[in-house]
This record gives C-alpha cells, structure tokens and sequence, in this order.
C-alpha cells in the first residue's frame, strides 16, 4: 500500500497551493503610545452613538480609540469592570454593531487588543453576541499573520473560524493555506494550527491542509515546532495523511532519528504496523545500524523499533534484521551509548 505513491493525493498533484510565506517574522505594527486614563476615571455608558457616524476630527477618533482600549483590556480584578457592565447595562445590539466597528476601524488598535489576554477574550465574545461579523472577518484577514502567531490573539482567529459563515470561514482557510508552513514552524501559531486541524468541520480544507502538511513533512520534521504538527496530524490516523507522509519521509529516517526532532517523528511512525515496516527496512539497508546506536536519539529508536518488531511478530524477518545486524557489535555496544540496546540483545541470547 505504501509503495503504491502514486495512488496517494497531494496538493502539489491537485490545484497548486502557494507556497510564498514570509521567510522572516513580519514586522510588528506601527509603534505608538496609549494613554491610559487616570485612576478613578469612569467611561460614560454609551460613547457610541453621540455622533459616532458623523465625521470625526483625528482628535475625537484617538479619543474613541483610547476609550476602547481601556475598555476592552481593563482587569475585571478591579473595583470598575467597564465592559461587563457595558455589554449587560447598556448596550443593545445596534450599539454591539457600533462597537464592533469602532473597534476594528484601526487595525493597529485592534490587533493590540487582540494581543492583550483580557482583549482577546472580550473580542471572542463580541463575536459571539453579535451579527456584526464583517468587520471582525476583515480585521483578522487583515492582520492574519500577527494574529495567528500571537499567544492570545490566535484565539480570535480560532473563535471567528467557529462563528463565521461559510464564506468568511473559507476565505480564512485560504488564508491559512497560503502561510500554512510560516504558521506550523511559528511557537504559537503550531498550536493554533494544531487545533484548527482538529476542529475543522470542511473536509475539503482538512485534507488540503494534510496534503500542504505531507508534502512539506522533511522540512517540518525537523524543525523545533513544525515536528509537533507532524506528530499532531499523524495522531489524527488518516490514513491517507499519512501514507503521504512516510512517502515524503522515506529515504530520510535514519538523518531523522539522530535528530531531536525527527526522531520523535520517527518513534511515532515505528508504532503503526503499516508505517513501522517502511521505517525498520530502511534502518536495515546498508551499514547505518552503528551510526544509530552511537547517537543520543538514535539508539532510542533502534530500542524502540526492536520492541516493536518483537512485539508484533508480523515481519519475524524485521526483528531478527535487527538482531543479526546488532550482534557482532554486543560487547562495544555495554559500553557506549547503546547499553540499552546491549541489555535487550542479552534477554534474546
């Protein structure tokens, strides 16, 4: 099943998937100051609708825009919670709408919100509350880089992925696809990719995100957070997945398993029958065993690719591969970095 890859999807065999994506981190938004309001200062309920769709002087628009900020990143530790009371006191949904829009009218101040914990998570519920939604689905798009790799605003993309429509969800997967491989290889954006993989309800768009995933998996396995999407989506067990991904991967198992991170791709792959094969017949081609047992990651897999080769008992002729390969080398192996694989050969001699 494995060898037959030309019966396995890709995307690069389907529509062509852009792979441009920033080969750097964007640059953070325009600097400026926020003027925080003195203590004891009480927004009045609703600053919304005095004139709110008249033209506004850059004087009266930074003060509405310094006005949301506090507002939507104050603790609720403190005496005054702003928007607590401001979304069950005195707003309607027409003044919801009004918030909405003032909220995403600048980008830069939206995406500090966003960045801010309690701003984020009053974002989310905005977008739970309110049929306003276009604004926040361009504000996202809009800023999709900033706010899919950010620790606390990724939850703003993830929540609007849930309550938008079909076709605002689309143009986010789109947006997904397009910086896929910048987003997985991201400290945050891995996990944030990670659950909307998961939680996709778009069979189209998940298996085009696998296919994105698969073609891609040498360079994701060995970075330091792309290897956890791997390992993410091979937990998944779509088939399909991931034959395409050991289809990618072959060739390359051994460079992996002395590697921090492909190892832990390599050790997840040795625990399915089906993946495991292709795995243990390449450790046995050639000379290469040695150069495992001297390595730090790579005697772990060769530990872990004797018991399960054992346990199996599918492909005898896999396990005592290993043995045979192994056995000449006992003695040396006591002494190296390979005494665990030294104590396994002296249960089976």
């Amino acid at each position: 099943m494995l060898n037959a890859s030309h019966h396995l999807r890709f995307a690069a065999a389907r529509e062509p998937i852009s792979e441009g994506y920033p080969a750097v981190a964007p640059p953070h938004p325009r600097g400026f100051s926020v003027k925080f309001p003195p203590p004891g200062f009480t927004p009045s309920p609703s600053p919304l609708t005095n004139s709110f769709f008249t033209v506004l002087t850059p004087q009266e628009l930074e003060m509405r825009l310094q006005w949301m900020f506090y507002v939507m990143t104050k603790s609720e530790n403190h005496d005054a919670a702003p928007f607590k009371e401001m979304i069950l006191k005195y707003l309607d949904q027409r003044e919801l709408q009004t918030m909405a829009s003032l909220l995403t009218s600048d980008s830069d101040y939206f995406l500090m919100i966003a960045r801010n914990k309690n701003g984020s998570k009053r974002i989310q519920k905005l977008l739970g509350i309110t049929d306003d939604v276009d604004t926040f689905a361009a504000a996202i798009l809009g800023r999709f880089l900033h706010i899919i790799t950010d620790k606390y605003a990724s939850y703003v993309a993830r929540r609007g992925i849930a309550v938008f429509n079909k076709k605002k969800k689309e143009a986010m997967y789109e947006r997904i696809l397009h910086y896929a491989l910048y987003i997985a290889r991201d400290k945050h954006g891995c996990l944030a990719l990670n659950d909307i993989i998961t939680d996709a309800d778009d069979l189209y768009y998940r298996n085009k995100l696998f296919d994105v995933i698969a073609h891609k998996a040498i360079l994701l396995s060995n970075d330091a957070y792309g290897n956890f999407v791997i390992q993410h989506v091979l937990k998944l067990n779509d088939l399909c997945c991931k034959n395409n991904i050991v289809v990618s991967l072959r060739g390359h198992f051994v460079d992996l398993s002395i590697q921090r991170y492909g190892s832990y791709i390599v050790n997840l792959l040795l625990e399915t029958e089906e993946s495991m094969v292709v795995v243990v017949e390449e450790l046995l081609e050639g000379d290469r065993l040695m150069r495992l047992t001297r390595n730090a990651y790579g005697n772990f897999v060769l530990c872990k690719a004797l018991r399960v080769t054992l346990k199996e008992m599918v492909r005898t002729d896999l396990y005592w591969g290993l043995v045979h390969k192994l056995k000449p080398f006992h003695n040396p192996l006591r002494r190296s970095r390979g005494s665990n694989i030294a104590s396994i050969l002296d249960s089976i001699c």
